[in-house]
């Protein structure tokens, strides 16, 4: 699946997802007015109701006045749902009951999905996402948030019980095309229009309560008939809403079971996961009445109802099955499921996967062409699995465990922009030990304690778990942090281009959750208006590392090809952070279909001598990953 083609789908199904609810809310016009009219024309008959259909009048004036009443109704019901929904993947988190999983648990069950999440995000090159459990028996799972900065995954018990490590792995990877590809907002958008379409359903269903206890009133009759009206519009609003999401959801199912095999080359994985669901005597099944409202986010069904043929959210379990297995024979029998106990033990052999998956830095990037590279925007294969799998054994058992706890990992955030000379590493520890929160400092201790300083290709990994970590922070916390980290790499009087690379990586996925209305939208920008911008983020590229064999200046040349761009080289004395910073804002505004052109010229920059060093990927992962595309490890 292409990256930024999908990007660029999501965006049209959001029109047509707003033309779908136009058409819902012309409909409720249209049904509350024949509501309306039944009932003014009841009150003038002889109340019988054929007397009330007789003298039913059509008045456009009224018909203008209930229109703009149902419409502002619904408006707010979507705004107000969707102002709640504000927290992001995790507020829905907590809306299913969810609770957060944590390093620390014993048990062998929640540590495995930990496991097969973390190393996902590292191979995709996004945060961790934090882990939520459902206590429901049914095997489902759901990713949700507005972007990969705050996105969840969120999981139930069934599910990390009955799964096999391998079925575990293609749900989860499942998730993941739907955190990549921008699933994700268009299904919290949807969760509040369908709010917004059945908030009068929700009102009447309240009046009919109330009118169960003012029986006695003279008007209790009227207030019973406004409500069984409201509850009828509500089954149409409901109706319509099941239409809508079925309309947007069944489509991106099969493409996210397409994209799950292509992750994990392994069609048995997710194709024995739905096995299991068809075996299972609760299938995928979910008692939380909040399940209605999130079924066209769920991985299978979460209920089942009279009318499930007309607006399922997802295709048949047979149906994914068949496109998963072509050679599938009908049989369910998935074999035996391997206990957590057994997937533990066979961790250790995946090290041996790492003449397969080697960070392409120091002379490989030769075997890479740019347009493969691009490709793997969004679109993350095996070998970055078996790559991240590789580089969590290989990085220090104490760095990972402080990375995931909040302490720690604001610990190895500052330890990674630690100084190398020794006088200025010793002024920014005197820093850290007299402003940041209680516990950082001896956290950052126990770091120093354990290495110097952590090779290249560990940085984004650990950054990548850390991220996650950090999104516990209170409010206060985060700010103290992020000044903290300012004020760290302003002591020295000057920034490099690795700690730059690293605060923009880190606080534009924390801003996406800390700040509000920083939820980033799809972009409208052209690259002819941006040439400035992309000349000066080409040339910090050009400069970055000493090319072996080429000038700097046909490094450069090797990127503004790629863009038809005139302008020269920038000398990095006219370079300054808030000006890169400034150029960065600017990109991430451009179209999706717009942003391969721009990364293409970077990697060819950096490629030009057939060498790509731990600075140049780092920058490049940045740059990317800042104007919102994801970008694997560099592996091979």
């Amino acid at each position: 699946m292409n990256f930024f083609e999908s990007q660029d789908t999501a965006k049209r199904n959001t029109g047509r997802l707003i033309f779908l609810f136009v058409l819902a809310v012309f409909s409720l016009i249209i049904v509350t007015n024949l509501l309306v009219m039944f009932l003014l024309g009841f009150a003038g008959s002889e109340m019988t109701s054929m007397a009330a259909v007789n003298t039913m009048r059509f008045d456009w004036g009224t018909f203008l006045l209930i229109g703009a009443f149902v419409t502002g109704v619904v408006f707010l019901g979507s705004l107000y749902k969707i102002a709640s929904l504000r927290g992001g993947g995790a507020r829905i988190a907590e809306m299913m009951n969810g609770r957060l999983l944590l390093s620390g648990s014993q048990d062998l069950h929640e540590r495995r999905v930990l496991n097969v999440v973390e190393e996902m995000a590292i191979a995709s090159g996004i945060p961790v996402p934090p882990v939520y459990l459902m206590e429901e028996n049914g095997i489902n799972a759901f990713a949700a948030g507005y972007s990969p900065s705050d996105a969840i995954v969120a999981v139930t018990r069934g599910t990390i019980e009955t799964l096999s490590r391998e079925q575990l792995q293609g749900v989860i990877a499942h998730e993941f095309s739907h955190i990549l590809h921008g699933d994700m907002r268009i299904n919290i958008r949807l969760i509040g229009v369908l709010h917004g379409i059945m908030v009068l359903g929700l009102i009447g269903y309240s009046l009919l309560r109330g009118s169960m206890f003012s029986r006695r009133s003279k008007n209790s009759g009227g207030i019973v008939f406004l409500a069984i009206g409201l509850v009828v519009i509500g089954f149409v609003g409901t109706f319509f809403g099941n239409l809508i999401k079925a309309a947007v959801s069944r489509q991106r199912e099969f493409l996210a079971d397409a994209s799950a095999v292509q992750f994990t080359r392994n069609p048995d994985g997710i194709g024995g996961a739905l096995m299991q669901i068809a075996n299972h005597s609760e299938r995928s099944y979910l008692n939380n009445p909040n399940s209605a409202e999130i079924s066209h986010a769920l991985f299978e069904e979460g209920r089942v109802s009279a009318m499930s043929k007309l607006y399922a959210t997802h295709p048949p379990l047979d149906d994914r099955i068949r496109a998963i297995l072509p050679n599938w024979d009908g049989d369910y029998d998935v074999g035996t499921v391997a206990t957590p106990a057994n997937a533990e033990e066979a961790k250790p052999a995946a090290v041996t996967q790492q003449e397969k998956a080697r960070a392409m830095l120091g002379g490989v990037a030769g075997v890479l062409i740019t347009d493969a590279i691009i490709n793997q925007v969004g679109n993350p294969q095996v070998q970055h699995l078996d790559y991240a799998n590789t580089l969590l054994h290989k990085i220090p058992q104490p760095l990972i465990d402080a990375a995931r706890e909040p302490s720690g990992a604001r610990a190895v955030i500052y330890y990674l922009i630690l100084d190398k000379n020794a006088a200025d590493r010793r002024q920014q520890l005197s820093f850290v030990e007299a402003s940041a929160d209680i516990g950082v400092y001896g956290e950052l201790q126990k770091l120093l304690s354990v290495a110097d300083e952590v090779e290249a290709e560990q940085r984004l990994p650990l950054t990548e778990i850390a991220i996650s970590s950090l999104r516990q922070l209170s409010g206060n916390q985060y700010q103290l942090f992020k000044s903290n980290f300012d004020a760290l790499i302003a002591l020295d009087n000057k920034i490099n281009l690795l700690e730059w690379a690293l605060q923009k990586i880190v606080f534009h996925h924390l801003d996406a959750v800390f700040i509000k209305g920083k939820t980033p939208k799809s972009g409208k920008k052209d690259l002819k208006r941006c040439e400035q911008e992309s000349a000066l983020l080409l040339s910090i590229l050009a400069h970055s590392n000493k090319q072996e064999g080429i000038s700097t200046e046909a490094a450069y040349a090797k990127g503004a090809d790629k863009l038809g761009l005139a302008t020269p080289l920038q000398a990095t004395d006219a370079i300054s952070f808030e000006a890169l910073n400034e150029a960065l804002d600017c990109l991430v505004q451009l179209k999706p279909v717009q942003k391969p052109a721009l990364l293409k010229a970077f990697v060819a920059c950096i490629t030009a001598d057939k060498e790509v060093a731990a600075i140049e990927a780092e920058l490049l992962r940045a740059m990317a990953a800042t104007i919102d595309c994801p970008l694997p490890p560099f592996v091979v």
